[in-house]
């Protein structure tokens, strides 16, 4: 190992926070790590970190060569960005996180028809709703819902990410279909609770287009798509849901949309994330095949609903945020 290849080690250390966890990623022993580590600090005449047992701390001088082997790293990617970028057929491993409801219902039919056109394509496909470290993860691309905080991210507009109210036929049988506000927040309804949020509200624009919000009667919250899904499924909820994670139930029948008069304000809107504004070819071909499937202006999710173009109103956040 070259001291270049020792500063990377340097780095990888602590951005992933442990000698253990750099030595699982890489498969090779915690010693070996440590003992490059002790090494760089030889070859530089500095101490780097300052180690317990369980933890260690990174010096002045430790930020210093830290912020060189950043450089270092982002220059070797750089070039093998540039490298990649004159192949004329895509080749490599494209690797992407996105939840698990965008991925079945939006990636998993671009990321087919991807591969049959750039056979030479392998893709690494990691679902979840946890945020992840882009950069850290060696991520080409993420596909998210709302806006991103870090700066440093390079952030594409892919769609709006209206929202819908659904209920089983079922729901509708047993508890009638709610014509106020009023009922609709006395009835059982399912809500996402994720580690950061809990959306059990309904945000709406109101007769002179200002913002309200009606807390939900939530009897059932879950972070998995697929989980409310199936108790929503079931008739025992009502489901503030973005219109493409049910765009199926809907055109079969299996969901109903009610209060379709109210003006419901987007969850945000959905972006591709990456770490660098230099894609790889086969990252860049992945996004214009992604935008293409999912269409300019329409989602091609909102085209499969019937009547959609009708119902919730029409006017994104901003546009709201605006005329108030």
């Amino acid at each position: 190992m070259d001291i270049s290849s020792r500063m990377l080690l340097f780095l990888e250390v602590s951005e992933r926070g442990s000698f253990a966890k750099v030595a699982e990623h890489r498969k090779i022993d915690r010693s070996v790590v440590s003992k490059q580590v002790a090494k760089l600090e030889q070859e530089l005449g500095v101490r780097l970190m300052n180690r317990t047992t369980r933890s260690f701390s990174i010096t002045g001088a430790g930020h210093d060569v830290l912020r060189k082997a950043q450089a270092l790293k982002s220059l070797l990617d750089d070039t093998t960005r540039v490298a990649q970028n004159y192949h004329q057929t895509p080749r490599g491993t494209l690797k992407i996180t996105c939840s698990y409801s965008l991925a079945k219902q939006v990636l998993m039919p671009v990321i087919t028809s991807f591969q049959q056109r750039f056979p030479q394509v392998n893709v690494e496909l990691f679902t979840g709703d946890k945020v992840v470290d882009i950069i850290a993860d060696g991520f080409d691309l993420a596909i998210r819902v709302g806006e991103q905080k870090d700066s440093s991210m390079v952030a594409r507009y892919l769609a709006r990410n209206r929202l819908m109210l659904l209920a089983a036929p079922s729901f509708i049988e047993r508890f009638g279909e709610p014509k106020t506000l009023e009922e609709l927040a006395s009835l059982p309804a399912t809500c996402y609770a994720g580690e950061q949020i809990r959306p059990d509200y309904i945000d709406y624009a109101d007769e002179q287009n200002q913002t309200q919000r009606v807390h939900l009667n939530w009897q059932f919250a879950c972070n998995e798509v697929e989980l409310m899904r199936d108790h929503v499924l079931s008739g025992a909820s009502f489901y503030l849901a973005p219109a493409f994670h049910m765009q199926d139930d809907i055109s079969a029948g299996r969901l109903v949309p009610i209060m379709t008069d109210l003006k419901l304000l987007d969850f945000t809107a959905i972006y591709a994330v990456y770490p660098h504004r230099d894609l790889p070819l086969r990252a860049r071909l992945f996004f214009d095949a992604l935008k293409e499937y999912i269409g300019d202006k329409t989602p091609i999710w909102e085209q499969n609903i019937p009547n959609f173009e009708k119902m919730y109103g029409n006017p994104t956040r901003e546009e709201w945020n605006n005329q108030a």
